[in-house]
């Protein structure tokens, strides 16, 4: 009991903080922001709200501009199983990467952040606008 009240309180303080010390979105010209937004709506975040790798990853988000559905996975919250079926654990954060008919799920928050600066950087986007990236 007493270790959850302070994984909540800590859980609140890296909440504050982050809220606090929000990053800067970069800046994309129309075009490119235009093709994040379209390559950013086959991605979903499964995460829980306080935790301090879900906070690390949803910061590389607003940083990177992009518009990605999160859910949270907390008990009792259908995402959470969802999550379990799809993915194989109860881990977050988790990237759901849809491409086409095939899904991809990804844990690790360094593995996630990775992914997310090579295919929305301005050569990853610039590729997806000329049609010659292929996922």
């Amino acid at each position: 009991m007493l270790l959850k009240l302070v994984r909540e309180g800590l859980g609140r303080v890296i909440i504050l903080i982050d809220w606090i010390t929000q990053p800067k979105p970069v800046q994309r010209s129309l075009q490119q922001q235009s093709a994040a937004d379209t390559k950013s709506k086959n991605l979903i975040l499964y995460q829980l709200y306080a935790c301090p790798f879900c906070v690390k990853t949803r910061r590389h988000i607003k940083r990177l501009n992009l518009k990605i559905e999160t859910r949270n996975v907390q008990q009792g919250s259908p995402y959470r199983q969802e999550l379990e079926q799809g993915g194989g654990k109860i881990q977050v954060p988790c990237l759901l990467i849809k491409d086409n008919d095939q899904k991809q799920w990804m844990y690790e928050s360094s593995d996630i952040i990775e992914y997310l600066e090579n295919e929305f950087s301005n050569e990853g986007l610039e590729s997806h606008i000329t049609g010659q990236h292929q996922n």
